[in-house]
């Protein structure tokens, strides 16, 4: 299925921010293919400088309902040993104990949630809920997080949710949490 996409798509300034949703991830087989064509985008695009940056909002555009533990748990670790692959192989520090891993996981961990798509809720019971990840226009690296329902998504309608309220940080800063006020 990815394969349709054609190569010229791939390629696009665009294509980084394109939003994918697997709604059975699965171990994560897609999520990787779509992860892995979005770094080789970054390589390809972007001087190296920027690769760090430039792949935590390509990650931030992807993800993944679940509904079994253990496929949820290999989709998120396969998603994270290919973005600490695709760094490490480039010589760029991505250990656990460096901002670029932990915005990683992070971003994964919200985006790749553990649910059912067909009710829309998630393993506890409560509505699927992901982040929209937008890029703050005229900041370099600055990201805004706006959490969203999968309902949202399916209604088109106005979400009269109520959700936290997030401050803008750098992208790879994401994983403090920094609440709006706070």
């Amino acid at each position: 299925m990815l394969d349709l996409v054609s190569e010229d798509l791939e390629t696009s300034a665009e294509f980084l921010d394109k939003t994918f949703l697997e709604p059975a991830a699965g171990d994560g087989n897609f999520l990787v293919a779509i992860l892995q064509r979005k770094l080789r985008a970054v390589e390809l695009r972007y001087p190296r400088d920027d690769w760090a940056e430039t792949s935590l909002f390509a990650l931030a555009s992807i993800y993944g309902i679940e509904l079994l533990e253990d496929n949820h748990h290999a989709a998120k670790t396969a998603m994270l040993d290919k973005f600490q692959g695709f760094h490490l192989e480039h010589g760029i520090s991505c250990s656990e104990d460096t901002d670029l891993y932990r915005a990683a996981a992070f971003l994964i961990d919200v985006n790749i949630v553990r649910g059912d798509t067909l009710t829309g809720m998630d393993w506890q019971g409560d509505e699927i809920q992901f982040s929209w990840w937008d890029r703050v226009p005229g900041a370099q690296g600055v990201v805004q997080r706006k959490p969203f329902t999968l309902a949202s998504m399916r209604s088109q309608g106005f979400d009269f949710t109520i959700y936290a309220s997030y401050a803008a940080c750098r992208i790879e800063k994401v994983y403090e949490g920094n609440t709006a006020g706070a």
